[in-house]
């Protein structure tokens, strides 16, 4: 009788675990109304699962929000930015697996399920993914209280052309959607042929974008003093995008007087996540949760 109490007792535990751990993750249209910037078109959104979920053609963009348990919270949202080259999102391995991630410190990770920049459902291509991560922005600190945000404590994370998008968002900001902080992590940064990610700019911008449009998107010459405090990590064997993207943004930033953390690895090259293939590499994490701890 006991071992069946017991049984129970701990399958009711389970459930009400597992009803409070659901509860903690819920999805948002970030336009439930007119999307901005939208044309007519019959693309529908594709997923598919190879070595990570690979979204493309969005066409209701959304955050996927993740909160810590009540008591855990700091006060600290991050809205995170897949990359993939503004062709595709890598979903799961640069966005949800990191939003679970940062509840694990108290954090609130949000995933921005953002508008791929392809000429047949957008009007203007290159506007919408900006407009996109500022709406998320915006969500979060409508819901900040609900949410148990600080909303002062609103930052924003990318990995590769996501954090061409957060780097853009830190740098095109206007005052009601300027980040509080910016992680990048193997970013796109310039537009710029020298060292740019090509796939990246060409979808963005197209094949043939004008000098004023390739300097407007390049971020390392948009900084100003108002750019947020920001975290850069960077592999220097990186042959996709190469470690100058950062390291240009980081002299940019030294010239702003941005508080700025860099952290380069001699090897990892690209697209490595939470760099569990590479044990030396792996630690980045850490250094990004000492720097999010300190602001």
């Amino acid at each position: 009788m006991r071992t069946k109490l017991r049984y129970f007792a701990s399958l009711l535990f389970c459930l009400i675990f597992a009803s409070s751990m659901q509860a903690q993750q819920h999805t948002l249209l970030l336009w439930p109304e007119q999307i901005p910037n939208e044309k007519e078109s019959k693309l529908k959104e594709e997923s598919e699962y190879t070595d990570t979920q690979r979204i493309k053609n969005v066409r209701n963009p959304s955050i996927e929000v993740y909160l810590p348990s009540h008591g855990n919270a700091t006060g600290q949202a991050v809205l995170i930015c897949p990359g993939g080259g503004y062709g595709i999102l890598a979903y799961d391995k640069e966005g949800t697996d990191f939003a679970k991630w940062l509840n694990g410190y108290g954090i609130a990770g949000i995933v921005l399920k953002y508008r791929l920049p392809e000429d047949d459902s957008n009007l203007t291509p290159h506007l919408s993914p900006l407009m996109d991560a500022k709406q998320g922005i915006t969500l979060i600190r409508t819901h900040a209280q609900a949410w148990n945000i600080d909303p002062n404590q609103v930052g924003i994370m990318g990995f590769s052309a996501g954090g061409h998008l957060a780097s853009t968002l830190g740098t095109h900001f206007d005052k009601a959607t300027r980040p509080d902080f910016m992680a990048l992590i193997y970013p796109v940064i310039t537009m710029q042929k020298n060292y740019t990610h090509m796939g990246s700019r060409t979808n963005l911008l197209g094949e043939m974008p004008d000098a004023a449009l390739i300097q407007e998107y390049s971020n390392e010459q948009q900084v100003s003093a108002e750019t947020p405090p920001t975290f850069l990590v960077h592999s220097q064997d990186d042959t996709a995008v190469p470690v100058e993207n950062s390291l240009q943004m980081y002299q940019a930033l030294l010239q702003h007087q941005i508080p700025t953390e860099m952290h380069l690895y001699p090897t990892g090259g690209h697209g490595y996540g939470f760099a569990r293939q590479h044990p030396h590499l792996s630690s980045w994490t850490d250094r990004l949760i000492e720097w999010l701890q300190q602001l």
